[in-house]
């Protein structure tokens, strides 16, 4: 069975409201107080340093999309690397399971936000029960037509943009226009270690660029506005990261944003306006998120859908009928509604920078050694991903396995159990290809 993409049924305004809507849904509204966490009064500048490395991963992307694009392009550029082989299932898996993870880290931000409305907050039972009804929301929107997840993710794109941005204005206004974050008290995560820790969490901010290489079979002139969408919308949501990361340092301490850190946007428009602000920022925030899960949805299920059709994945319909696209929608929002009702923020967020920045890696590699001249990429560029990638990795591990080593040993283990699972498929698969063509020799 076969999936059914709608080629040049996405516009460059549609490709790039769908990608900052995934950047800013699961960016500056789940991950601000994290950042802060780690980085202390530098976070703004670890969102910098974190658009700097995405825009040097950016370039793998855009080379490869711009000559072979395609709808699951992060699947299409690993096999181009590394053909049909256990890496390629497993990278891939991988990639789409820090999407599904990220899923479950936008619908639990939603859920934490909503109910700071009724300024109920620690019910992880409510917090996860919202999460998993816009997940199911999402998945209503998604089987509908591209057409009208690219409208609803334009409209909703420059809604949460201006809002954010009136957000901004707000917060430093009340704080007279003036940085002032202050630590009271010392951070037990300081240092560049801990910068770097910083920098990994706030480059999830920024992954949903590879929303656009997912979907680019179905963008319109798609060798030029595959390219155009990622660096507009990195542009795009390095300004807004830059603006709200000064507005929350200018509202509240260090140790406010961390103590408020899944929430942090809500409670730096307080001192401005009062209990108006944290509703206007809710408001913001529901619409960034729910708007980010619907793209993130729809740009994980082709990419699953293109690992069926490249017969890296097993696929079973479970009786569900419609094609493969639809199925792989399912199964999606299945995962990260498991996801979201059992993991908090913060370990989802590590889950997911762990899975990422580990197959960002495996991406470069393999467009270094083996596509390079044919793209016509730069090799210092590629190794710099590479480097850069890795320095803030080993930081983030080193910081995780000091403070918490269950969610370090859950990363490895499923890790290990994704590359063991390719490796068992692919050689069943060969086995059966064996057997076929030694029967048809008979």
């Amino acid at each position: 069975m076969k999936s059914t993409y709608q080629k040049a049924s996405l516009s460059l305004t549609g490709t790039v409201a769908m990608g900052t809507g995934v950047m800013i849904g699961a960016g500056i509204f789940a991950l601000t107080g994290q950042v802060a966490e780690f980085a202390g009064p530098l976070f703004p500048l670890a969102f910098l340093l974190a658009a700097v490395i995405s825009s040097f991963s950016a370039y793998t992307y855009i080379k490869v999309s711009n000559k072979y694009p395609s709808a699951g392009g992060i699947a299409m550029i690993l096999h181009k690397a590394y053909g049909t082989t256990t890496i390629t299932g497993a990278a891939a898996l991988m990639m789409a399971f820090s999407m599904i993870i990220n899923e479950s880290l936008v619908a639990r931000t939603f859920g934490t936000y909503t109910l700071r409305l009724f300024d109920v907050q620690g019910d992880n039972l409510l917090v996860a029960m919202l999460a998993v009804g816009l997940i199911f929301i999402a998945f209503l929107v998604n089987i509908a037509k591209n057409s009208v997840i690219s409208s609803i993710s334009t409209v909703t794109a420059a809604i949460k943009i201006g809002g954010i941005m009136v957000f901004a204005a707000i917060a430093l206004w009340g704080a007279g226009f003036s940085f002032q974050t202050t630590v009271t008290t010392p951070s037990t995560e300081t240092g560049v270690t801990g910068f770097l820790a910083g920098v990994a969490l706030a480059i999830l901010a920024y992954k949903g660029f590879t929303t656009i290489t997912n979907s680019g079979g179905e963008v319109k002139n798609p060798e030029k506005n595959v390219g155009r969408a990622i660096m507009i919308s990195l542009f795009i949501c390095l300004i807004v990261y830059m603006l709200v990361s000064y507005a929350v340092g200018s509202a509240l301490s260090i140790e406010e944003i961390v103590a408020a850190k899944d929430y942090s946007l809500a409670e730096a428009a307080r001192p401005a306006v009062g209990q108006y602000g944290v509703w206007f920022t809710v408001a913001i925030a529901m619409i960034a998120t729910a708007s980010g899960l619907l793209a993130s949805v729809f740009a994980v299920s082709r990419m699953l859908a293109m690992l069926t059709d490249m017969n890296l994945i097993p696929h079973s319909h479970f009786g569900m009928p419609g094609t493969v696209q639809k199925h792989t929608i399912v199964y999606t929002v299945v995962l990260a509604s498991f996801l979201a009702a059992f993991f908090d923020l913060g370990r989802i967020a590590s889950l997911g920078a762990i899975f990422y920045l580990v197959m960002d890696i495996i991406i470069h590699w393999g467009v270094f050694r083996h596509i390079r001249s044919d793209i016509g990429a730069n090799g210092a560029i590629l190794i710099c991903a590479i480097i850069l990638d890795a320095s803030v990795l080993i930081a983030f591990l080193i910081i995780k396995g000091s403070s918490d080593l269950p969610i370090v040993a859950i990363a490895g283990i499923s890790m290990a159990a994704v590359f063991a699972f390719e490796k068992l498929y692919l050689n069943r698969i060969r086995a059966k290809t064996a057997n076929v063509t030694n029967h048809s020799h008979e």
